[in-house]
């Protein structure tokens, strides 16, 4: 685990470097043309919030912190028309921009070293897996919202009509 603890702080101590990296790629990439959409100083500022909080993400967050965070990501991206799927994809981005890093690194020479990579590469994969399920649930949530206000309008619009009949008949 000390190891692990050595990789996350390692992350941590590069994220301007890594947010910089990951922001090229996602902004040049044909799979997250939404997110040119985004004033570049907010994305900048979550990506950079992930990597340099990483290790607290990893080893200290709980589900519900992970839900609370991501769902409002999702709502988020959901307001500002990012497609869901761009969506989905700058977050494994996000996980792959990292692993990246990690292999360019090389910092494994010894099976104990390999072991905590593997570690440390199954927490990233549980954190971005829950990661983007929340995120989803968020996004998915304003258009459920969005849709709940729609029908209330055409309720309460349907009721004023037949009032407005009811009206006309006496």
């Amino acid at each position: 685990m000390m190891l692990t603890y050595r990789l996350v702080r390692l992350i941590e101590s590069h994220s301007e470097q890594l947010a910089h990296g990951l922001l090229e790629k996602v902004h040049s990439s044909e799979r997250t043309t939404d997110f040119r959409k985004i004033p570049a100083a907010e994305l900048e500022v979550r990506v950079r919030e992930i990597y340099q909080n990483l290790g607290d993400w990893l080893l200290r967050k709980t589900e519900a912190d992970i839900q609370r965070r991501y769902n409002e990501i999702g709502a988020r991206r959901a307001s500002q028309g990012v497609r869901l799927s761009q969506m989905i994809w700058a977050i494994i981005g996000v996980k792959e921009h990292l692993w990246e890093f990690l292999k360019r690194e090389g910092l494994v020479d010894r099976p104990v070293e390999l072991l905590s990579e593997l570690e440390l590469f199954s927490l990233l994969d549980q954190f971005f897996d829950r990661a983007i399920y929340h995120a989803t649930v968020g996004y998915e949530q304003v258009f459920a919202d969005r849709g709940k206000a729609r029908g209330a309008e055409r309720r309460h619009g349907e009721r004023r009509g037949v009032t407005a009949v009811h009206h006309q008949h006496w």
